[in-house]
C-alpha cells in the first residue's frame, strides 16, 4: 500500500496546477508508484496471484491514461513520460 506522503511527494511532481489531483499525469505518476511497490512485493511473495492481477489491472490503467494523455496532448505526454523515466 502506498504511504501518505509518498502519495503527495508524486502528485507534487507532476501536478499542473496547486490543487490539481486528478489530472491524467497525476493518475499516471500515482499509479506508477503504485506499480513500484506491487513488484516488489511481488518478488518476495512470487506466489500471490491475487496481487498480480490488481498489477495487471494497474498497469492497463496506467496505459490507458497514458494512450489518452498522447492523444490530446503530445507535449504533456512527453513531459510525463521524462519526469516519471517511463519508456515509450
Amino acid at each position: 500500500m502506498l504511504s501518505k506522503t509518498k502519495k503527495e511527494n508524486a502528485i507534487k511532481k507532476t501536478q499542473t496546477h496547486k490543487t490539481d489531483t486528478g489530472s491524467p499525469e497525476v493518475q499516471v505518476s500515482v499509479l506508477s508508484k503504485k506499480i513500484d511497490e506491487l513488484a516488489n512485493h511481488l518478488k518476495i511473495h512470487r506466489k500471490d496471484r491475487h496481487s498480480r492481477k490488481g498489477l495487471l489491472q494497474m498497469v492497463a490503467d496506467r496505459r490507458k491514461h497514458l494512450k489518452y494523455l498522447q492523444r490530446k496532448s503530445v507535449k504533456r505526454y512527453t513531459k510525463v513520460i521524462k519526469t516519471l523515466g517511463l519508456k515509450k
